[in-house]
């Protein structure tokens, strides 16, 4: 069976790009991206913080869209809709690439995805990338290029056009995020309360007494003389506390008080990594409320979603395929998170005025659609403006409705 080369495949037909340099920025920083040394990832409370954040922008749907002047929105094209929503690459589903791309985004403050094309330009395929090193080139137009360094050695060089690239802490560098420098002291911190908690059980574990014989002894038999000792005095089923020496021996308890971290302290770092992150605890543990849910999905998921829109649309879409409405959004159904009261109170405010259609209520509360489920229903209490006297006065009708 032959070995299947996925970055060969990945990459395969790459047409070499001209003769490029190194992107001279306008502040002078070096357009290099390194991935960030500090294994952040190691950490239990980082990786949980980033894992809650992921796990929940990945429910996010992507979705190629025409928007006409009108504000009406139609699907657009279905090939490029299944690469959104369901497999991006023959490698991982959309859950995956999203979940994949939110780590990196997180974790190094910049999150790379390669758009590969057919002959014709369009997009058969989404890969994340995760490389050691990424350089940004021009060539003598000033066409940007990305050059990638991987794990295994090999390195591609990719037009900036054809690379998702997401960024956070967007700040002293023309093309890429800050590093995640600023929570060092943090995770430091969390380390080396981690290693204190685990030297104070080892520390338990240590000498507990000394056992002195007034007698001179041959070094076995003293191993034997203590050996016996543990067994009958310092064991559990030893139920009575209690130790019986004769004159031979004696036996001299040494106290340890290992050093204990407070609650406090531990919960002050949990939410100086939390706070950087932009997620509460109750997020991560799931135990939020409704309105917690909201405040987290409009600080962090929400910008996310409008970030990566926006970039799939500018990397995907030509100037003149935007101006006729092509776009890429990524939503999700907020009201899915609801409570079954916030639901009901929902459909029963906007039912009335037309707003929804029978399967979208149905949809909000999570259920199937029905026959002849598109329509709109419309109280009678409320009319056009332009036709509310005539509703009132009943027209041509003498007076009377109907």
């Amino acid at each position: 069976m032959s070995k299947i080369n996925v970055f060969q495949k990945i990459f395969k037909g790459r047409t070499p790009p001209p003769t490029v340099e190194r992107a001279e920025l306008i502040n002078g920083y070096n357009a290099v991206f390194t991935a960030w040394s500090g294994d952040a990832y190691a950490n239990d409370i980082y990786r949980g913080a980033i894992d809650a954040i992921a796990r929940n922008a990945a429910k996010l749907k992507g979705s190629h869209v025409v928007r006409y002047q009108d504000h009406t929105k139609v699907d657009g094209d279905c090939r490029l809709n299944r690469l959104l929503q369901i497999q991006p690459n023959p490698y991982m589903s959309a859950f995956d690439m999203i979940y994949k791309l939110v780590t990196h985004y997180f974790l190094y403050n910049n999150a790379f995805a390669y758009l590969q094309k057919d002959e014709r330009g369009q997009i058969k395929g989404i890969f994340p990338i995760r490389a050691l090193n990424a350089e940004f080139l021009s060539d003598g137009i000033g066409e940007l290029y990305c050059r990638f360094l991987f794990g295994n050695g090999k390195e591609v060089t990719l037009p900036y056009t054809d690379i998702i690239h997401l960024r956070r802490n967007f700040n002293d560098n023309d093309l890429l995020g800050d590093a995640n420098t600023a929570l060092m002291p943090a995770l430091e911190l969390a380390h080396t309360q981690n290693e204190g908690i685990s030297n104070s059980i080892k520390s338990s574990a240590n000498i507990r007494g000394i056992l002195k014989f007034t007698q001179i002894m041959a070094p076995e038999k003293l191993k034997e003389e203590k050996d016996a000792f543990i067994n009958d005095y310092l064991q559990i089923a030893n139920n009575g506390g209690i130790v019986a020496t004769d004159q031979k021996t004696e036996y001299i308890p040494i106290t340890v008080n290992p050093a204990t971290i407070d609650d406090k302290q531990i919960q002050a770092i949990k939410t100086k990594i939390y706070d950087y992150l932009g997620v509460s605890e109750k997020i991560v543990n799931s135990s939020y409320t409704e309105d917690e849910w909201a405040a987290f999905y409009e600080s962090t998921i929400e910008p996310m979603a409008v970030q990566m829109g926006l970039e799939f649309t500018r990397k995907i879409f030509n100037d003149r395929e935007q101006a006729f409405g092509n776009c890429v959004i990524f939503e999700s159904g907020r009201l899915q998170f609801s409570s079954n009261a916030t639901k009901v109170n929902l459909i029963a405010q906007l039912m009335p005025f037309g707003l929804l259609t029978v399967n979208q209520a149905l949809e909000i509360l999570n259920l199937p659609g029905v026959e002849d489920g598109d329509k709109r229903l419309q109280t009678l209490n409320v009319v056009d403006a332009q036709n509310a006297n005539t509703y009132q006065l009943g027209g041509g009708n003498n007076g009377k409705i109907g």
